[in-house]
């Protein structure tokens, strides 16, 4: 399949300008057919479904916080499947609870891995969505992304792009490196140094500094199934979103 048959808008770029309801009719209007939501929006689960449905949007993967995964996986499993998702996306661990040693992350990877044999179990994937914590070597030379995997290989890394490429990291090398677990990516862009300073440093996929074609390829490559077009803080999120549908239609 070609990027654009692959690619979803993730809402949480358009957290800033609500109400939901218009965002999916301007996205449906641009052309997407995936979105992927994040924990607020299950709040009001039947009407996302129902708007979902209007706009004719699937939305194949979706981002659940630990404390509902873990704390409430019967609620966690009606929402995926009443929104018929294919993954499930833990994305986020707070400064307080991150691990500081190599231990300490393997032992996070093990929780990781109790959620995906359950959903495994249910018909979903279970993925780890990264940010820049995960990618920075810890005092003995290892990686938390690389700890947290090797608890079990039903375990998947939805690869954020931008935020391994800010940690310093080449996101090519890890995508390699984790060849077989990479179940998305996250398509994001880093601004030219001391550009977009208002937008925290971010670029629109293609107006950036990283070559996200051949990145994206290697990904799909590699086994990546869900594209997903994300911005942080988009001063337009309908720009953004028309630019990264762009770039993904003139990579495919």
């Amino acid at each position: 399949m070609a990027p654009i048959d692959l690619l979803s808008f993730q809402l949480y770029s358009a957290r800033n300008f609500p109400p939901l309801e218009p965002q999916l009719a301007k996205l449906a209007a641009l052309g997407y057919r995936r979105v992927e939501p994040y924990g607020a929006l299950y709040a009001a689960l039947d009407d996302l479904a129902s708007a979902l449905r209007r706009h004719g949007l699937a939305a194949p993967s979706g981002h659940f916080g630990l404390d509902l995964l873990e704390g409430d996986f019967a609620g966690a499993l009606a929402i995926a499947r009443k929104l018929a998702m294919k993954l499930v996306v833990a994305p986020y661990l707070p400064p307080a609870q991150r691990p500081t040693d190599a231990e300490g992350w393997r032992a996070f990877g093990a929780r990781l891995a109790r959620l995906a044999e359950r959903f495994e179990a249910e018909g979903f994937g279970l993925a780890w969505h990264n940010h820049d914590f995960e990618m920075r070597a810890l005092p003995d030379g290892s990686y938390p992304i690389e700890l947290l995997l090797s608890a079990s290989d039903k375990i998947q890394w939805q690869a954020d792009i931008g935020w391994i490429a800010r940690a310093g990291e080449d996101p090519l090398r890890w995508l390699e490196r984790c060849a077989g677990r990479i179940g998305a990516l996250h398509v994001k862009d880093l601004a030219k140094p001391g550009a977009n300073e208002n937008e925290e440093g971010w670029a629109d996929p293609g107006a950036g500094l990283l070559d996200l074609e051949k990145i994206v390829a290697a990904g799909m490559a590699l086994g990546a199934k869900i594209l997903v077009a994300e911005h942080d803080a988009p001063s337009d999120y309908e720009r953004f979103a028309r630019n990264a549908l762009a770039a993904a239609k003139a990579w495919s």
